[in-house]
């Protein structure tokens, strides 16, 4: 990412980090970002970044801390929501990352990819399956060409036990995501086939292939980050 366009020190150092983010090198992009939020601690941008980063490194005190930080900044912006959600998640809070995940919604409704966090932090509760479902399918009618809105529809189907349902869920998120291992399998246990765990991703592997801007990166295999 080149620096044209940007003026100040902090919006160079972000665009910096977001570089080294997006080439999968986010230790590095951590790195690099620090001193940036320490020169300027009121970077909305910068702790957005800094909270996708903590997350790809697993560092989820930090990365809650950092979303913490960009909400406060940046109030009407769904993505740090989302991402303190997924740390939530991650910590075991789920009372909370499910209301963050509400929270990112009622900031963007139309949006869904936060519909889709509100069907995991659901799903991870373990509690709320129809919720969890009614969010899955919103995400679906938000954009029907997605194959990872199927998938999560797939699985809360099958949370809720309509087998038949959940099958044809990840058979159209197949459809358009032939290669999906994650998908492959959920589909083949749910048919009842014996077959192996798909091989653990590598970090950075995209696994719904869609194309990330800029301050973006790796995802967990369940749901896209923002």
């Amino acid at each position: 990412m080149g620096s044209e366009g940007l003026t100040t020190p902090t919006e160079i150092g972000v665009a910096r980090a977001a570089a080294l983010f997006e080439r999968v090198d986010p230790a590095s992009a951590a790195r690099h970002l620090e001193p940036v939020l320490a020169a300027d601690p009121e970077s909305a941008a910068g702790w957005i970044l800094m909270a996708r980063i903590r997350l790809v490194l697993d560092e989820v005190d930090k990365a809650l801390e950092a979303a913490n930080r960009a909400v406060e900044l940046a109030p009407e912006d769904a993505r740090p929501l989302a991402m303190a959600s997924r740390a939530l998640t991650l910590l075991g809070r789920h009372e909370e990352a499910v209301t963050m995940a509400y929270r990112a919604v009622i900031v963007e409704p139309k949006n869904p990819l936060w519909h889709d966090r509100v069907a995991w932090s659901l799903l991870a509760a373990d509690r709320q399956y129809a919720d969890a479902e009614q969010a899955a399918r919103t995400a679906v009618g938000l954009d029907p060409k997605e194959a990872h809105y199927y998938f999560t529809h797939g699985v809360t189907l099958d949370a809720l036990g309509h087998t038949d349902q959940a099958r044809q869920a990840f058979l159209k998120s197949l459809k358009l995501e032939p290669e999906n291992p994650v998908a492959q399998h959920r589909l083949a246990v749910l048919n009842g086939e014996s077959v192996r765990a798909p091989e653990k991703k590598k970090r950075g592997w995209k696994l719904f292939g869609r194309k990330q801007d800029a301050a973006s990166g790796p995802v967990r295999p369940e749901e896209f980050l923002p």
